[in-house]
């Protein structure tokens, strides 16, 4: 998502290089004035795009093993062999290039088509597939339908019209007004059509487990022969007193758009919450040059997160770009421009961002007599307790390997790659979902990865210095690591997503 050129190093593959000089770990140079990655597999030369389809991040400075690349900001995976998107956030395939091998050197040429990937679902075929949600879940699972060879109908239930979009992009640059608006569609209309992928601008109101239908807003059914859930979550929204203040959350492309509106004629902004969503906001807003007052109840941000460091790392943080922090309070209501806190002080605010949590969007699957537990109830394979009926995303509590409980996780990552499995699952792949969870947060030029999960933990353990933005913290249970943050960490973080995928027995990825 740069309209940067690519910085090219290494060799000119177009000019060739020696055999020998091509192994099973990927060589970064450029061919035709585009970066490049080369490796040999199972003997033959492969070459791909060395620059990830996300964001833009360099491949060479990724993770590669078992024929696969890992990006090392946002922890895609991508096929070496067929520049394919195993893994999310990326959507889209790396290019390929065609090789030649004579007399011992090998050049690169031209760019060819995706390869075109043979089915890899079972014997399963569902005569339609329903995805309630156009969200990270809902729309990682209709590509992967397509993707893996699926030819009945797709439909996706949203109202949003904004919908499927880069939601994380819209606390973040997008808000800040340093990310393109057209960035933020995931895909324009032409790629849903293509694919014939319906999207039903409707509320689903209802689900009928033994009729297979969903009753929708505009007084329709749809029928399905199966059904994936990916309803998200909704933004907590605070019944407080309001004498004219204006209060938003964030959750949509129309939310921040809002929010943009209303600092364009502004001066000062309160953030109720310091949470992560809350924290990029007011980073956002500090780019737009506002004056941010962040209230929040804990004694340090992120703290119950990512532990006491880091939490006063993240202060220390805003701070150093004038945001001022209010902590150990919480808004009581709103007069005409002003927050009035619960120790009866006031702040004055030309408005009011409110980042103070999300509740899943079950109120479906309650309805229709789904197991629940804090979440949509799934097994290992994502399925629901109602025959042909999944469940993927902020919604779905399922077991997950490496903890070993059932957990819920209201990540964007973990929900597109629920959504993948959850497509497969219904294709008949019997795909357990087997995912580290992962995420990240960017602060103003700080990124923060964050691999596992660690609700609780009995020791944190940093090495190197979180001021000098150079740190790993490792979060311990039972003296085994847990989860870990980094700061331009990424190759340790993208080593302790293996080791816990390898410690939890899952697969090697291949393409």
């Amino acid at each position: 998502m740069s309209d940067q050129p690519p910085t090219l190093s290494g060799p000119d593959f177009s000019a060739g290089v020696p055999r020998d000089s091509v192994g099973t770990t990927p060589t970064l140079g450029h061919a035709n004035g585009e970066p490049v990655l080369l490796t040999r597999i199972d003997g033959v030369a492969f070459a791909v795009g060395a620059v990830c389809t996300h964001y833009g991040a360099p491949l060479g400075e990724g993770l590669a093993e078992s024929g696969t690349v890992r990006c090392p900001w946002h922890h895609a995976c991508f096929s070496l062999r067929t520049g394919a998107p195993l893994r999310p956030p990326a959507l889209f395939d790396l290019p390929r290039y065609r090789v030649d091998e004579r007399d011992g050197t090998v050049f690169v040429g031209a760019r060819v088509e995706a390869a075109s990937l043979p089915p890899r679902h079972g014997a399963t075929r569902p005569s339609s597939v329903v995805i309630v949600g156009a969200g990270a879940a809902g729309n990682a699972a209709a590509e992967t339908l397509r993707r893996e060879g699926y030819d009945g109908p797709v439909t996706m239930i949203d109202p949003d019209p904004g919908a499927p979009c880069d939601r994380p992009n819209l606390s973040k640059d997008y808000l800040a007004g340093t990310a393109q608006p057209e960035w933020i569609p995931l895909h324009g209309p032409e790629f849903y059509d293509e694919r014939r992928i319906e999207i039903r601008r409707a509320r689903a109101e209802a689900i009928d487990p033994a009729a297979r239908t969903v009753r929708l807003s505009d007084g329709e059914s749809v029928a399905y022969g199966a059904l994936i859930l990916a309803t998200g979550a909704d933004p907590i929204r605070l019944p407080l007193p309001n004498a004219g203040t204006p209060v938003f959350t964030l959750r949509t492309v129309a939310d921040s758009d809002a929010i943009i509106a209303a600092a364009g004629g502004a001066r000062r902004a309160v953030v109720l919450g310091a949470s992560f969503i809350g924290l990029e906001v007011a980073a956002s807003l500090r780019a737009r040059s506002l004056e941010v007052h962040v209230v929040a109840p804990e004694a340090r941000p992120l703290e119950r997160v990512l532990g006491p460091q880091l939490g006063d790392f993240i202060r220390a943080l805003h701070e150093e770009h004038g945001v001022r922090f209010h902590l150990g309070r919480s808004a009581a209501g709103f007069g005409a421009n002003t927050v009035v806190l619960d120790d009866g002080s006031s702040l004055a605010a030309d408005f009011v961002v409110a980042g103070v949590g999300v509740r899943p969007s079950v109120r479906l699957a309650e309805a229709a007599g789904l197991a629940m537990d804090r979440g949509v109830l799934v097994d290992e394979f994502l399925r629901t307790s109602a025959p042909d009926c999944y469940a993927a995303g902020d919604i779905a509590r399922w077991p997950d390997p490496h903890t070993g409980a059932a957990i819920r996780v209201e990540h964007w990552v973990v929900a597109e790659r629920q959504g993948q499995t959850a497509a497969r699952n219904v294709l008949g792949a019997g795909e357990r979902f087997d995912a580290v969870p992962f995420f990240w947060s960017q602060h103003y030029d700080v990124a923060i990865n964050y691999v596992g999960h660690a609700e609780r933990w009995d020791e944190i353990v940093v090495d190197g210095d979180p001021s000098s933005r150079d740190c790993t913290a490792r979060y311990l249970i039972g003296g085994r690591d847990a989860a870990v943050a980094t700061i331009y960490r990424d190759r340790a973080s993208l080593e302790f997503e293996v080791a816990m995928e390898r410690r939890g027995g899952v697969a090697p990825l291949r393409a």
